[in-house]
């Protein structure tokens, strides 16, 4: 069995980004064990060097230690990263949480938007010693109305994009695990 965490970069209930990750969620084949991160609005600021830390941050621990690969998914606000989701890989400088962890991501912004959180999230997927093969970190477009009363993405082409993208990463921690 692998196991994948799914990290949405958005805080917003009606995200869409949330939904992709939702829709991952009931494409991943059995031996495939999926956990949706929810505690991104919980985290605290994160403090260097803090020795109490708090709850939220230990869970966001537990969780990425249960994990075999992270797959991610995030709007970019004002050209960057969210600051929420920033602050969930600040939390992780300097722990080894996801060094050596297979990382992906699936952009689903319309083409030339989002390139600045992109950008931001591989260079501090990097810094961090996540596993990232950029070739597996597939932008699938999904527009506003493309999400169904169900709260998934229907498009067939996200779907058998984002089953693609599952697959290889577990594919990828198969390979750094074992």
């Amino acid at each position: 069995m692998t196991t994948v965490l799914l990290i949405s970069g958005s805080t917003r209930a009606a995200s869409t980004n949330s939904a992709a990750l939702r829709t991952v969620g009931i494409l991943a084949p059995p031996g495939i064990e999926v956990e949706h991160y929810d505690g991104l609005v919980d985290l605290p600021a994160f403090i260097p060097g803090e020795d109490n830390l708090p709850a939220a941050v230990i869970a966001l621990r537990e969780r990425l230690s249960w994990a075999d690969a992270v797959l991610l998914c995030t709007p970019e606000y004002a050209g960057t990263l969210p600051g929420s989701l920033k602050n969930l890989l600040d939390w992780t400088v300097g722990t080894g949480d996801l060094y050596g962890k297979p990382a992906a991501w699936i952009t689903v912004a319309a083409p030339g938007r989002g390139e600045g959180a992109i950008a931001t999230l591989s260079m501090v997927l990097g810094y961090v010693g996540a596993e990232v093969d950029r070739e597996n970190c597939p932008r699938l477009p999904v527009p506003r109305d493309g999400i169904g009363d169900d709260g998934l993405v229907t498009s067939t082409e996200f779907r058998t994009g984002a089953l693609a993208a599952l697959n290889k990463l577990v594919r990828q921690s198969v390979r750094v695990v074992g």
